[in-house]
């Protein structure tokens, strides 16, 4: 018998704000996301103000395996550290075939810091 594969989910999670042009940035992470990994079920949610949100974007992915939320913070300010963790259980809570797991947030990867730093740069030498 051949194992079933059930694939790794991810929900990347941006902040949210009251203009809707604010989510373009996060929602070209998402095609661009889509576009390296077109087998992999991804979702964009937001914590405040927009939707979906992360109870509802990982609950579309319930069916997956695992599902990693990523959030796309600059820092682990308190929502990473303290909201961000109770929406994760809530969602290991009402899907428990399903594994849940937070990534740090992006901010903390070397290879975000190092871009920020280039594009600081970059934008001190043009205009």
């Amino acid at each position: 018998m051949t194992a079933t594969h059930t694939p790794r989910g991810i929900v990347l999670l941006a902040h949210g704000a009251r203009d809707p042009l604010w989510a373009r940035p996060f929602e070209a992470v998402l095609v661009h996301l889509r576009t390296l990994s077109p087998d992999t079920p991804i979702e964009l949610a937001f914590l405040e103000f927009m939707t979906p949100g992360l109870l509802e974007a990982g609950a579309r992915l319930a069916g997956c395996g695992e599902v990693v939320v990523v959030p796309l913070f600059l820092g682990a300010g308190g929502h990473v550290r303290k909201d961000i963790p109770a929406l994760v259980a809530q969602l290991e809570a009402a899907h428990p075939t399903t594994t849940f797991r937070l990534s740090t947030a992006v901010g903390e990867h070397p290879t975000l810091v190092a871009a920020l730093a280039t594009v600081a740069l970059d934008l001190t030498r043009t205009s």
